[in-house]
């Protein structure tokens, strides 16, 4: 995903620590019926979902089923506890739907390509929108439609089913991914990187040195979800098993980015809510907290590969605030000692802040000799030309359907290089030098 410094040059462009606030849970007396509603009005993200472009996209993938379905499911709930298991049970089918059309199991459900990203999240939103104001017979506390919301989350996204073989023998991967974001901008836009997870998730990469089962996640583009502690929720159990952690995001036009050091630093970009927060990344245990984290991913060897038609570079630059400075400096090789990040080379927006999230709980487990973890900044997605007006382009073209796939094979590719390394040590790129691109900025 861009940054605001990506958004300037570019266009648009994977309890947790401990102390991080978990999402509230509901007990018995929540759920005794109640004389307000805690029903509430869809989010700015959800009333989207009436515009023409989210329709269209739903009725062409057959995807346009699922609220329908799912608001018949809740209203034949007569507890808490069975809409919970309505919430789980549906929210990890359309998951698994989502993953097999992109995987090519099952019927299309229409003429769009499978390995769009978008059925999934604009579907999810109609699901997410029918809890919110849900009204059962039996009440429903604000805390337990939190609680309902926040199970849908992790669900349909496939957060908490991450599951890998048990036994020797086969490497373990996991790689993150990001709903579209800027709709406002262009409702019609993908999120390759999305694209990517759904298209990667429970399978096998033959490498040089053996099978790689790779599974994957989807996270929201929402400050507040990260706040939460989303990342650190979904990644923690899994970090002390794997051999190597891929977030991945959209970033600039036309190039791929492996981002070399990522900044504790929120830089104000609206999100998904049309939310903005400028702040230090908000932490457990802030006291111990860095300003910097790095990439523990074979960069050098990634750089080098061939690996698909866009340039892959290694993004050393940074902005920073020098120790004793007032304002901020770009920094083409990387951080100078005691400085204050303001953005990392992903920028200082939700694709910076994965990347520091996922490295600092790398960090903080002691993985970092390890573990090889880290950022790559796809290629922001481009529609065709003569389809670039939102106001009058379609949802899909060739060149579109195109440019995603190939996306979509050169970040599998880059994993394989990056797995086939891991032999080495994640550390093996460490006297690699500054980057021939360390002149760029994102």
């Amino acid at each position: 995903m861009t940054s605001p410094l990506h958004v300037r040059i570019g266009i648009l462009g994977l309890a947790l620590l401990a102390g991080l606030a978990a999402p509230a849970t509901a007990s018995a007396t929540e759920t005794s019926a109640a004389t307000e509603t805690s029903a509430a009005p869809p989010t700015v993200e959800e009333r989207r979902l009436d515009r023409a472009a989210p329709q269209e996209i739903l009725r062409r993938s057959g995807f346009d089923t699922v609220t329908p379905e799912f608001a018949r499911a809740l209203a034949g709930a007569r507890s808490y506890a069975q809409a919970e298991r309505i919430v789980v049970r549906e929210g990890a089918e359309l998951w698994r739907r989502a993953v097999d059309r992109a995987q090519g199991r099952g019927p299309a459900g229409g003429d769009l390509s499978r390995d769009d990203d978008r059925p999934l999240y604009w579907a999810r939103l109609g699901m997410t929108r029918e809890v919110r104001g849900w009204e059962p017979e039996f009440g429903l506390s604000a805390t337990g439609r939190a609680r309902l919301l926040d199970k849908l989350e992790q669900t349909s996204r496939g957060q908490n089913a991450i599951r890998y073989p048990h036994g020797e023998g086969v490497k373990r991967v996991l790689v993150t991914g990001f709903d579209p974001f800027t709709l406002d901008r262009d409702v019609r836009i993908s999120n390759p990187s999305g694209a990517t997870a759904l298209a990667l998730d429970g399978t096998v990469i033959e490498t040089a040195d053996g099978p790689a089962r790779v599974e994957t996640a989807v996270f929201p583009v929402r400050w507040q979800d990260f706040a939460r502690g989303t990342v650190e929720r979904t990644l923690r159990p899994h970090l002390p098993q794997v051999d190597l952690v891929t977030t991945v995001s959209q970033g600039r036009v036309g190039r791929i980015d492996i981002e070399r050091t990522n900044g504790a630093w929120r830089g104000g970009f609206a999100d998904n809510e049309n939310l903005s927060r400028t702040e230090t990344v908000p932490v457990a245990d802030p006291a111990s907290q860095p300003q910097w984290t790095s990439t523990t991913l074979p960069y050098a060897r990634i750089v080098a590969a061939s690996t698909g038609r866009f340039p892959v570079y290694d993004n050393t630059s940074v902005t920073e605030i020098p120790a004793g400075g007032t304002g901020p400096v770009v920094r083409p090789e990387g951080p100078t000692p005691g400085s204050t990040a303001r953005a990392g080379g992903g920028g200082d927006y939700l694709s910076n802040e994965i990347a520091y999230r996922a490295t600092l709980l790398r960090d903080r487990l002691g993985l970092h000799d390890r573990l090889p973890a880290g950022h790559v900044h796809t290629p922001v997605l481009q529609f065709g030309a003569g389809n670039t007006d939102p106001a009058t382009g379609a949802v899909t073209d060739p060149e579109f359907v195109r440019n995603r796939l190939d996306i979509i094979a050169q970040v599998r590719a880059i994993v394989t290089v990056a797995v086939e390394a891991k032999d080495s040590g994640p550390g093996q790129d460490a006297d690699a030098g500054p980057s021939q691109d360390a002149g760029a900025t994102s």
